[in-house]
Formats: structure tokens, sequence, C-alpha cells
């Protein structure tokens, strides 16, 4: 394969370049690039004028559900959304069954991913913190890593034990990987259903707190400074105290880390009204002072990462009275365009921290080796025009479940393609 790639411009944080780019790449290697490079005609020229060359992005939180919910998402249609939703690498949460707590299954889920879609989207396993995520007995954590595991995690359950996470803590260290926390303070939540407040008062719903997220999040900082070896990244935040604890854990210079979704940057809880079991995941959808307190997170840097909490569920499971509905909402497809729409058309974040947010720093957090964009390198690249006006229409969704509460929002900014593992797929 010899590929010409025009007229885009190259975002590149970790080499700093900023600037209008051609590329020549031959057999998935980088052969040439600069200004103005020529090509003959064995090449295929692929024109992105006015579009955005960016490394490869990756989606650190991602429930691919395979093995054991095949009927919600599969590695394969979940590889298929992420690769149309313009990612070249997605991490695969534990909670399948079998959960990833053993070397096996994270083996078998790493492997899968290199057999479909034309290997041209990464998985990488994120290992269960805990046996079959029950938070009583530690994951084989040196296994896991030796089986290619990036971090470990309970999620969709927190790790409720403050000694079960102080030995997590420990043992994760000697890996350099991260402990992921889903944070909630379950004693506090158990049948809620949306954010308590207001408007789950008017609704009639059981509501689920915000300091539930706020006191998890301060005891395991408690934790991290007893143990300051150890890297906590925190999962999904969704509220304004829980950015102030995470900054204020920066501050002191400790290894923490924290990501927001898509949904909650742009959507807040009175949207529930609508009683769209779709507005239904955890944490819920909170209130307007919580979304801007998100996003002054990500624009002062408290949250390193976008991440999309890919859940899919089935229409059967969703079309059910809202406090029965499963928790969760597809994101792969939405990502992008949420993000440029929510946040850089709104001047929270440049297209330069959007790319490091959705690149750069998940791949630091795993310790996973930088995309590197230069001559002799593979390409791992995405590309996106920031221009592009689009409606959501989940019936084109490459994902297996259609749980999105986008449907039918115009948004701004789409990936036209991606190339990796010497694959070019154009959106």
């Amino acid at each position: 394969m010899k590929v010409h790639l025009k007229g885009g411009r190259l975002l590149d944080p970790v080499s700093g370049r900023d600037e209008s780019m051609d590329f020549l790449i031959v057999e998935g290697t980088i052969e040439s690039m600069g200004s103005r490079v020529k090509a003959d005609s064995s090449y295929t020229t692929v024109d992105l004028t006015d579009q955005i060359i960016a490394p490869g992005f990756i989606d650190m939180h991602v429930h691919l559900r395979e093995p054991g919910f095949e009927h919600k998402e599969t590695i394969e249609t979940g590889c298929a959304s992420a690769a149309a939703g313009g990612f070249t690498a997605v991490c695969c949460m534990p909670n399948t069954n079998p959960a990833i707590d053993d070397e096996s299954v994270a083996r078998y889920v790493h492997e899968k991913g290199k057999q479909v879609c034309d290997g041209v989207v990464d998985v990488y396993p994120i290992a269960a913190a805990t046996k079959g995520r029950l938070g009583v007995e530690l994951s084989p954590m040196a296994e896991l890593a030796q089986a290619g595991a990036v971090g470990f995690s309970d999620d969709g359950s927190p790790i409720a034990s403050a000694e079960i996470m102080r030995r997590a803590f420990e043992y994760s260290s000697m890996y350099g990987i991260p402990i992921i926390q889903h944070a909630e303070e379950s004693t506090m939540t158990c049948g809620g259903c949306m954010n308590e407040g207001y408007t789950a008062t008017k609704l009639g719903m059981p509501g689920i707190p915000p300091v539930a997220e706020e006191l998890m999040i301060a005891r395991d900082i408690i934790l991290l400074r007893y143990i300051p070896k150890a890297r906590y990244h925190v999962a999904h935040i969704s509220t304004a105290g829980a950015v102030d604890h995470v900054r204020g854990a920066k501050k002191e210079r400790l290894h923490v880390t924290s990501e927001v979704t898509p949904h909650h940057f742009s959507l807040v809880d009175t949207v529930v009204e609508s009683f769209d079991t779709n507005t239904k995941m955890n944490p819920p959808l909170r209130t307007r002072e919580d979304l801007e307190a998100v996003k002054e997170g990500l624009k002062d840097g408290t949250i390193d990462v976008i991440a999309t909490d890919h859940a899919p569920h089935t229409i059967d499971e969703k079309e059910v009275e809202y406090t029965q509905a499963p928790f969760g909402v597809v994101g792969l497809e939405t990502a992008i365009g949420l993000s440029i729409t929510g946040l850089v058309e709104t001047k929270v974040l440049t297209l330069h921290q959007l790319v490091e947010k959705l690149s750069t720093n998940p791949r630091t957090i795993l310790s996973l080796p930088a995309v590197k964009i230069a001559e002799g390198e593979m390409a791992n690249l995405t590309f996106v025009d920031p221009q592009r006006v689009w409606a959501v229409d989940v019936s084109q969704f490459k994902s297996k479940s259609k749980n999105s509460p986008f449907h039918g929002a115009t948004l701004k900014g789409k990936a036209t393609g991606i190339f990796n593992n010497r694959k070019l797929l154009l959106l």
C-alpha cells in the first residue's frame, strides 16, 4: 500500500507541530513528510484539505461486552464503532462474563482485537482489580500485567473496601499501572437512577447524590498520600466537588489523573424529564453547575482525558420503566462531534488541547508508547474534519447497540478516516 496524504493540518502535541503537511506512507511506514511532497501515480492520493491529521485517538474507557454479553456488543462490532468514531485504539473494561480477572481472558480480548476489523483498531484490556470484580480478593496483577493489561479497575462497581484499595495501590505500583476507580460510595446510591436534586424530587425519582462520588475520591486520595508511588485515575468524573478534589490532589503532586465523558459535558439532569432511558447512566447526568465545573476542569488541566464510557445495551433492555433500565449509553461514534461542538466551538479547549485529551494524555496515563509522527515511524493517525456539520442517526451506527441520547442532534466535527497497522480506513 502506497498512500499520499495531501493538504492536511498536522496537530501533534508530542512534537509541538501545527502546520500544513503532506505524507507519503508505504506499507504503513511514513517514508516522507513535508509542506509539499510530490507523489507519482503509484500512490493513492487522499485529499485532506481543511482537515486535521492527529496522532491516533484512543478511548481508554470502553465496554466491549465480550465475553459473556455478545447480544449487546462484540469485540468486532465495538472495534467497528471505534473506527467509525475516529479511534485507532480502545481499552476494554473488565465487567464481562467471566470478568477479565485472569491471564486467559486478558489474552483472549487482546488477541481477538487483532483478528477483527482487519486489526485497524488496537484493543488493550483493562483488567479487574479484584477477582470477579467482587471487591474481596485482589486479582493476580502480575500475570495480568504480563498478559497486556494496561490498567486495573472494577468499573461498573467501586473498589469499596479501603483495605483492598490500599493493597491494590501497593501491588499495582510495582508495575507502573494505574488503578481506575469507579468513584461511588454505594451505600448511598442503592436504588438511585438519576442525580439527587430538584429535578429528581420533581419527577419522584430516587436520587444518586453527588457526595457519593466525592466521598470515594476523597478517601482514595487519602490512601494515595499513604502510598505515594501508586497511580490513581478517576473514571467518568461528574461533579464540581469531585473536580475540586482532583485539582487539590494534583497541586500536592500526587499521581492523580481523571477523565470525563462527552455526555457529562453536554447534558444536564433536566433532560431526564423526557423519561428517555438513554439519558440514564452511572454516574448520572448532573446539574448545570456541575457541567460548568467539569468544563473548567478540562480547561485548566484538572481533567486529563475525554473517554466515552461506551456502554452498549439492547433496545429491549432500555425500553422499560426508567427505574428498571440499565445504566449506560454508547458514545464512540459521537465523541468527536460532541467534543468539537461543546468544547472547541465554545472556546473551552483549542483543537490542540482536544487532541491531547483524546490521544496523548491517555497513552501517557496507561504507559503506552506515544504515537510518533516522523519519517521512518509506523503511521497511527486520525483524520478529522472540524467543520463538517452532521446529524446523529443511531440507525447508521456500527455499534450493535443504539442507546444514545443524542439521536437527531446536529453536531459539528467528524472523523473522516484512520490509518493504523498498515490499514487505511476512510469514512
